[in-house]
């Protein structure tokens, strides 16, 4: 049975603190893990999350501040000490090709897995298969940074009323969708358009073209909502978003599942992001993330 479900391992912006790692999340789409902005202590919080090496897949960083990726000279050591026996494909910033590089033989281990590197320098597709397509789009930081989105092909639903108006049952439904024409009917005529589902993962930016094209039409958004609104100067200086700017981002967007991570330690009490997200507008589903949570992909409409 396949699984979508967002895995938070991280939350905490800039330091850990008692209760918040640094980040790092892990995406389960069907049997492919993607794993989110590794940042210091991502290989213990997989542990306590159950999750193993071999169930990496993609590996994929915003950008190389250290609370994104220092996790990734742990991760990727453990790829290869647990010899993952598939590729693993690692996208980053190209900018950022020596620090990538430095984590990577930041110290002497024996390499028995040939991580792929596939660098980001422009937005655009970074890989097609047939799950996903895998897109990137340029943010707004004080460094280059990248957010990744993942849309799903849309395929069709079949409708049971149409099928039993044609008299179409049985073997006959498959060949029907395999071959799209069975006798005089067309697939058409007997389904609809089933969108295929949307995720998208928007960390340290302000506000750019970005961060809509990103968020656009999500079935589960993950952003992030380092500041609260009153802090909105301390925001746009250090390339964030507030709790408010992200809520307003999702509800222009159409998304259905809001999930808010990477706060400042200055906040003690996370039920203020969503306060202020929801006085934005956003009405849908809506998540402040907590360490070890895990998250659903919502059920296709």
């Amino acid at each position: 049975m396949s699984v979508r479900e967002l895995v938070v391992l991280g939350t905490a912006s800039q330091v850990p603190t008692r209760h918040r790692n640094h980040n790092g999340y892990l995406l389960r789409w069907d049997g492919e893990g993607i794993l989110f902005d590794p940042g210091e202590g991502t290989q213990r919080q997989m542990l306590r999350a159950g999750a193993a090496a071999h169930d990496l897949n993609r590996l994929c960083v915003t950008h190389f501040h250290g609370d994104h990726c220092l996790g990734l000279a742990g991760v990727i050591q453990r790829i290869n000490l647990d010899q993952v026996p598939h590729q693993v494909t690692a996208h980053y910033p190209a900018s950022g090709q020596r620090f990538f590089d430095r984590l990577r033989y930041a110290t002497a281990y024996r390499e028995t897995v040939g991580v792929t590197e596939v660098p980001v320098a422009a937005d655009g597709v970074l890989a097609v298969t047939p799950s996903y397509t895998l897109e990137a789009r340029r943010l707004s930081h004080p460094v280059e940074s990248y957010g990744y989105r993942l849309t799903e092909p849309d395929g069709r639903r079949m409708l049971p009323d149409r099928l039993a108006a044609h008299g179409i049952k049985g073997p006959d439904v498959g060949v029907l969708q395999r071959e799209g024409r069975l006798g005089g009917v067309t697939l058409e005529e007997v389904s609809e358009v089933r969108r295929g589902q949307r995720f998208a993962f928007v960390m340290d930016t302000r506000l750019c073209a970005g961060v809509h094209a990103l968020a656009e039409g999500c079935d589960l958004l993950v952003i992030e909502s380092t500041f609260l609104d009153e802090d909105e100067r301390l925001a746009v200086e250090h390339g964030h978003l507030t709790a408010g700017q992200a809520g307003t981002v999702a509800r222009d967007a159409g998304v259905r599942h809001l999930v808010l991570t990477h706060f400042s330690q200055r906040y003690s009490e996370p039920e203020e992001f969503e306060r202020q997200a929801r006085a934005a507008g956003f009405e849908g589903e809506l998540t402040v993330a907590y360490d070890l949570q895990r998250v659903a992909v919502p059920k296709r409409r």
